[in-house]
């Protein structure tokens, strides 16, 4: 087997269930040492327990592999930076960061409190900045001392932020804040040598099972395995994708698709009088294209608060 990754030394954040538990065994499998990151808390981000990073680990090395476990919030600042260390202490370098980590408070938002709101965006949103911000100037540093530095960082957005979903206005504006973050730090950081993609995953996994997709068909489980979303995150952490940068990708086993961003649509000449803005606003509307549902299709359908959740989490 061609290994893609072999000697590349991986975070992946929350890789200790779920589709981050899929990233880390794929990655070891094609050589790269991981470190394997996970809380271990519940589904809503609460508790800690580091027996499923622990037991990633175990199977990594088991199959030949090489990882460490990380138990570090990725919220924490500090924590971030330890991290980032941890792999260069133990592996000797950083060749990429997958940040993955995520939680769930689902709520609409006329009954969303404001720790519902909070946590969300912290563990998402700061959990996507501070391992990516501590690497990125590792990678500065190596680049400003003549080294060659081939890095990469892909994130996690998610439909739920690019098209949107109904019942998660705290999920959705960070996966939305995910996905600027992505297009602006790969532009930053392209000067370093450094790539920053973004994965929008389907999955099956602890984040979805009781939104719907515990009672979906077999043929629909088999779609939403989370494997089917590692071989595009383990080709993009590889030498091979050293070309793309600032995209985001859908994953899942009923697609594979490049998501394009916001565009300008009809336009018509500005007026400083409001009276005379209704039949402008009508003017550009009646040619602009409907927002995208959660298919990603301008006019698709949007998803009902009881609907499976497509979003996968971690």
């Amino acid at each position: 087997m061609n290994r893609l990754c072999e000697g590349r030394v991986v975070i992946v954040t929350g890789a200790g269930r779920g589709i981050g538990r899929e990233y880390a065994l794929m990655l070891a499998s094609h050589g790269a040492k991981v470190i394997v990151n996970d809380l271990g808390g519940a589904r809503d981000g609460t508790g800690s327990d580091d027996s499923p990073a622990d037991q990633v680990v175990a199977e990594i090395v088991a199959a030949g592999g090489e990882a460490a476990a990380n138990g570090e919030n990725v919220a924490d600042f500090e924590g971030a930076k330890r991290m980032v260390q941890q792999a260069v202490d133990t592996f000797g370098d950083l060749h990429a960061v997958v940040n993955n980590a995520g939680i769930l408070r689902d709520r609409m938002l006329a009954n969303m409190d404001e720790a519902e709101w909070d946590a969300v965006i912290d563990v998402h949103l700061k959990g996507t900045y501070a391992p990516a911000r501590h690497a990125a100037a590792f990678w500065r540093e190596r680049s400003k001392a003549g080294e060659a530095v081939s890095g990469r960082i892909i994130n996690t957005t998610s439909v739920s932020g690019i098209y949107g979903n109904i019942g998660q206005t705290n999920y959705g504006a960070a996966k939305a804040g995910i996905a600027a973050f992505t297009n602006i730090a790969a532009l930053e950081l392209a000067r370093y040598g450094v790539t920053v993609n973004a994965i929008a995953p389907a999955a099956l996994t602890r984040m979805t099972e009781d939104l719907g997709m515990g009672q979906a068909s077999d043929e629909d489980k088999a779609a939403m395995d989370p494997k089917w979303i590692a071989p595009i995150v383990t080709w993009l952490v590889s030498e091979e994708s050293a070309a793309i940068s600032g995209r985001i990708f859908e994953a899942s086993g009923r697609v594979l698709a490049v998501a394009e961003g916001w565009v300008r649509g009809p336009q018509v000449d500005p007026t400083d009088d409001p009276t005379a803005m209704g039949p402008l606003v009508e003017t550009m509307l009646a040619t602009a294209r409907a927002n995208s549902g959660m298919n990603g299709e301008p006019g698709g359908p949007p998803q009902s608060p009881t609907a499976p959740n497509s979003t996968g989490g971690r």
